[in-house]
């Protein structure tokens, strides 16, 4: 056996092997810098090779066009000699494919010897075909092209739904999760015995959310169709994570309700304490206007795309979903599928024919604009915050504008801060616009001096903060009478905080929209307020009618969702 085919047990065993090798490699380096120049500019971008190559060498362009033209004869050329830096010559021909199939690439590395040629030949001839693809991959990241609009999508819905199933597969089907890396789970959960959840570990990461099946963190992906780029947020069904459920829900622009269609599973989730009704409430408070909802679990047998069970399922939410503020008719889309076989999320399925809207996939890409202004004000709320050679923030810009070198200010605490990096879904950008999912480094702030809920704002245009607002509420579910001294949970845009109502002002006739002329002395489920507010600390906010996004909020206590509201006034501080 060659032992240059085999890892040394320790690294003193290799000296007399490096010798020989060193003088491989030195020859094979002579050779290199001549034929690899013409090359340089192929490693970018495939179609500048003549412009570039005739400004440089002139003499050299038809050495690198006949080279181009005859892979195979090249190839040949190369078998006579044997060496290890011979054969790494010829590689280095079609070098920026690397990036398209690393699996076909490797074996012909330096160290494989006589192998490696004939691995080259069967490689070449498909190589030259596919010349241009990986020029196609790059075009639309290249800083001239039309950016996509930028869309999240957070999937809500009850526990055990297959939300991150369905994620998963829409990661799997765009290309965004290789084919390997999905098998590699599936042996994974199938050592669990837990086959059917392979899909879901995609976007469930951490340890604890795989060996439970149940999502904690507010997972998040990409993935783009033909106009548009998607982010998934992945929220978490459970009842105990509904406050991470609403941060996900305050930095989408489409919710994906998704509903099982299994028998049972479909009536728990709609129930009283099921997180159906109150996702869907709370995606319409953090603002979400359009609704897509997916029927999923349809090639259960106990369903088996059954037109029955799905009317069902849509006569049933409907009147909930209206009650809450979508409208039926242009809000709200259903569609079923199937988030394990991948049925109707990208190509229509045979046995659903009784369905013929598009697919889910095709359907979001078919979605109208949304209208987002980036003249406006700088406003980014924000999610998480770490450590990485510096101040990391993650969040949503909501409106504006943010370039690099950018001096903005940390509401509420006014910290000038400069933005250091930007990236845009993992991909370094120079400039962000509103909609888009942003990590920032920021410079002159500390990651202790930072809470989600702060914002960054332009100096110009700063954010309003307090601690006193009034604001309308509609309570929801309190099984008692609620009176001024009540405590809660406040949710606003990303930022959680205490909340005390101190008083309350008037009703709110749910019909007429009438106010009362006296002052109520308590507000029971189901009726309309008007209530001062008071918060523990003070939080950015501003009025519902000057910026919607940042003008919401919930009311949470003892794991439920009491209210929903919408600041109408910002009040002074008294000293």
């Amino acid at each position: 056996m060659d032992p240059r085919d085999t890892a040394p047990d320790s690294w003193e065993q290799e000296d007399d092997v490096e010798a020989t090798i060193d003088g491989q490699l030195d020859k094979a380096f002579t050779n290199l810098n001549v034929n690899a120049k013409p090359f340089v500019p192929n490693v970018n971008a495939a179609e500048f090779v003549p412009t570039f190559a005739t400004i440089e060498h002139p003499e050299n362009i038809d050495s690198a066009v006949a080279v181009e033209r005859r892979p195979i004869l090249e190839v040949t050329e190369c078998n006579a000699p044997v060496e290890n830096g011979d054969t790494e010559m010829c590689t280095e021909e079609p070098w920026d494919q690397k990036d398209l199939e690393p699996n076909q690439e490797e074996p012909g590395g330096g160290d494989r010897g006589p192998q490696a040629p004939a691995l080259m030949e069967k490689t070449t001839p498909e190589m030259e075909e596919e010349e241009e693809v990986p020029v196609l991959k790059v075009q639309p990241s290249q800083p001239d092209a039309p950016r996509k609009e930028h869309i999240n999508v957070v999937f809500i819905g009850h526990v055990d739904a297959g939300k991150s199933t369905i994620g998963g597969q829409i990661m799997y089907l765009t290309g965004m999760v290789d084919k390997r890396t999905l098998e590699k789970y599936e042996r994974e959960a199938k050592e669990k015995n837990r086959e059917t959840w392979y899909l879901s570990w995609a976007l469930d990461t951490n340890q604890e959310e795989r060996d439970k099946g149940k999502t904690v963190e507010v997972g998040r992906a990409y993935f783009e169709t033909e106009k548009k780029h998607f982010t998934i947020l992945d929220a978490p069904g459970h009842k105990s994570f509904v406050p991470n459920m609403i941060g996900g829900a305050s930095q989408a622009d489409l919710a994906v309700l998704v509903i099982s269609a299994r028998k049972g599973e479909f009536e728990t989730g709609f129930e009283k304490g099921g997180q159906t009704r109150e996702h869907a409430m709370l995606a319409k408070t953090a603002g979400v206007k359009h609704l897509i909802v997916l029927v999923n679990k349809m090639d259960d047998p106990t369903v088996n795309w059954s037109l029955e069970r799905y009317e069902e399922c849509k006569e049933k939410l409907v009147p909930f979903l209206k009650k809450v503020g979508f409208n039926p008719k242009k809000d709200i889309h259903f569609m079923p599928c199937s988030g394990l076989t991948g049925a109707n999320l990208k190509e229509p399925t045979d046995m659903c024919d009784w369905y013929t809207g598009l697919p889910f996939i095709p359907h979001l890409d078919s979605l109208p604009f949304f209208n987002r202004s980036s003249d406006g004000p700088v406003r980014l709320p924000i999610v998480d915050k770490y450590k990485d050679m510096g101040t990391v923030i993650l969040g949503k810009l909501e409106s504006g504008a943010i370039g690099k070198a950018q001096q903005l200010v940390m509401m509420p605490n006014r910290h000038v801060v400069e933005v250091l990096s930007l990236l845009s879904d993992d991909v370094e950008t120079d400039d962000a616009g509103p909609g888009e999912n942003l990590k920032l480094r920021l410079k002159g702030i500390e990651e202790e001096e930072i809470l989600p809920g702060f914002i960054l704002c332009n100096a110009e245009n700063l954010c309003h903060s307090g601690r006193t607002f009034d604001a309308q509420i509609v309570i929801i579910e309190h099984k008692s009478i609620i009176c001024p001294g009540y405590n809660a949970v406040l949710h606003i845009h990303t930022c959680i905080e205490e909340v005390q109502i101190t008083a309350l002002i008037c009703l709110v006739d749910k019909k007429s929209g009438e106010k009362s002329k006296t002052r109520p002395r308590f507000v029971k489920q189901d009726q309309v307020c008007i209530a001062r507010l008071r918060t523990a600390g003070t939080i950015c906010l501003e009025t519902f009618k000057d910026f919607p996004q940042m003008g919401r909020f919930t009311l949470r206590d003892e794991g439920k969702t009491i209210a929903i509201g919408k600041v109408l006034k910002l009040v002074a501080e008294r000293d």
